[in-house]
């Protein structure tokens, strides 16, 4: 069995390090969207709100988790009520896509399980753009 098999075998929460992967993941990408000019007006604030920023991170892993095959129960709102009135663009959504994709990809985490991550990013997009 080669190495593209075994990865194949593993679940994507496996393949993206488990709770522990994750949580470094969403960390890294909260701070990618805090970094990007298109995203940063909606992120930033949350540096000076600890609180608040520990548990939208807390609530992101979980939603991973849960969404990735862990056994982690999300219990924050769904995307359509998380978003609601937020009035995000496409350019904002691209870009924070983007932040993801670069992000796994500096995690080291492989092509088919980065294809697996948008896809289920971009499902989500009805939910998330000017709602």
């Amino acid at each position: 069995m080669n190495e593209t098999t075994t990865i194949q075998k593993l679940s994507l929460y496996e393949r993206l390090g488990k709770r522990e992967g994750i949580t470094s993941l969403v960390d890294d990408i909260v701070e990618a969207h805090m970094n990007n000019p298109v995203v940063k007006p909606r992120f930033e604030p949350y540096r000076n709100q600890a609180d608040n920023l520990k548990l939208i991170k807390a609530h992101t892993v979980d939603f991973f988790c849960a969404g990735t095959g862990g056994l982690e129960q999300y219990t924050g709102r769904d995307m359509l009520a998380a978003h609601k009135g937020m009035n995000i663009s496409e350019e904002e959504f691209i870009a924070v896509l983007d932040d993801i994709l670069q992000v796994l990809d500096q995690h080291g985490i492989d092509a088919d399980s980065r294809k697996d991550v948008l896809a289920i990013a971009y499902s989500l997009k009805d939910n998330i753009i000017r709602v």
